[in-house]
This record gives C-alpha cells, sequence and structure tokens, in this order.
C-alpha cells in the first residue's frame, strides 16, 4: 500500500477498476463529479445502487486501503 497520489486528476477513476469500455462510464463519472463538486464523500452507484467513495475522500485518508476501491487516487 502507498501514500503517494497517482499522477491522475481525481475525476479519474482508477483505469482498471473503471473500464473506459463500461456501458454506464459516463453516469458514473457525472454523479462522481457532482459528489465532488458537493463535497460529499461518495455517491450511490447508478447501476448496483451501492455506496462508493469519491477520490477527494480516499486522499484525505492519507494512504490507500487495498481494498481496491473504484477512485482510488494512490494506485498509478
Amino acid at each position: 500500500m502507498t501514500d503517494e497520489l497517482a499522477d491522475r486528476p481525481l475525476t479519474e477513476p482508477h483505469p482498471e477498476r473503471l473500464a473506459l469500455d463500461h456501458p454506464a462510464r459516463a453516469e458514473i463519472l457525472a454523479v462522481h463529479a457532482q459528489a465532488l463538486a458537493d463535497g460529499e464523500d461518495g455517491y450511490l452507484d447508478p447501476t448496483s445502487g451501492l455506496f462508493v467513495l469519491t477520490a477527494q475522500y480516499l486522499s484525505a485518508r492519507g494512504s490507500c486501503c487495498g481494498r481496491g476501491c473504484r477512485h482510488c487516487p494512490y494506485l498509478p
């Protein structure tokens, strides 16, 4: 696990955790962006209904937890 942020914007999810060809990618990115803008810790995934933590929340934790978060800001 690491505490060094990846070289990508917080609006861009981990590439292995939200594929470029995911059918709901645009919708997921939109709700994530809205959660970031609203200062929310997370959002409800539009396809599964699960609560997903934002990259901003995860970055404030200070290190990767190793649980495979979609918006993990630490992994390259």
